[in-house]
């Protein structure tokens, strides 16, 4: 069982920055694939960003592309999401996830999930 806690969210105002991170409790984090997903108000959960179990391969949804950055750090267990040109439309609670695959993965299949940290721009 892996639990992950997510940190960093909070309110900005638009063109602002955040930095969320996702700690993950398990001793073979450099094996699993992590992802960050939002679910906006009233829509449904997407993914925002990918990363490879080694931190080499990323993905990033088109609405984010330019503006936000997922890293890891496998020596802390961390996954990072830092969130510049901060748009209203980037309001939602977001989501850490984990897959115990080396590569990226673009689904929703993930196996362990954060409880959410909420992100919210003002306009």
């Amino acid at each position: 069982q892996v639990q992950l806690v997510e940190s960093g969210g909070g309110l900005v105002q638009a063109g602002g920055s955040l930095r969320l991170s996702c700690a993950a409790s398990t001793r073979t984090y450099s094996t699993y694939g992590m992802a960050w997903f939002r679910r906006p108000p009233g829509r449904e959960r997407g993914l925002v960003a990918a990363i490879s179990a080694n931190g080499a391969d990323t993905y990033y949804a088109d609405s984010v592309k330019g503006r936000f950055t997922i890293s890891r750090d496998n020596a802390k267990n961390t996954v990072y999401l830092q969130m510049n040109s901060l748009e209203a439309e980037d309001t939602a609670i977001y989501y850490c996830a984990a897959k115990k695959k080396f590569t990226i993965d673009l689904g929703i299949s993930y196996e362990y999930w954060g409880r959410g940290t909420q992100v919210s721009v003002s306009s």
